[in-house]
């Protein structure tokens, strides 16, 4: 393999840190932000549920698929991610519902620490479990396509 094709594929690694990274960022924002009005507040939201729910549809729709052609030992683990996927889905909802109906800030609060909770624990697992496959994993499609819209 050549270096350059080395590179590419250890830079599936690289950009799934950096994609939960930005999320982590993103949701970190948001909780430690005391003055963001209402309407930045939905607007943020909306933003950060829709990224979330890009990032794991790419997965669940173009990566995983790769890796469990790829590894198919890793299978029961991309169904335990699929199912997290679908939880923070839930949990997603719950926020935006939240939002839709002008909830208090302690309310909002509490939808954002449980997506985050759950988000985070998500993206550990995901990362101890996937990182060092994806160095070697021969994907051809964009990171947009497998991570999304990040």
């Amino acid at each position: 393999m050549s270096e350059r094709e080395t590179t590419r594929l250890v830079a599936w690694a690289k950009e799934m840190r950096a994609v939960h990274a930005r999320l982590r960022a993103a949701l970190r924002l948001t909780l430690e932000s005391d003055d963001l009005a209402v309407d930045d507040l939905l607007l943020y939201c909306r933003g950060f549920c829709s990224a979330l729910d890009g990032h794991h549809r790419g997965e669940d729709r173009t990566l995983f698929p790769a890796i469990a052609a790829a590894h198919p030992d890793l299978r029961p683990v991309l169904r335990k991610l699929e199912q997290d996927h679908s939880m923070i889905g839930y949990l997603l909802g719950g926020l935006q519902a939240a939002v839709d109906s002008s909830a208090g800030p302690d309310e909002l609060e509490r939808h954002l620490q449980g997506v985050g909770a759950l988000m985070e624990n998500h993206f550990r697992y995901e990362e101890r479990m996937l990182l060092t496959v994806l160095e070697t994993l021969d994907l051809h499609v964009t990171p947009r396509e497998a991570l999304g819209p990040l």
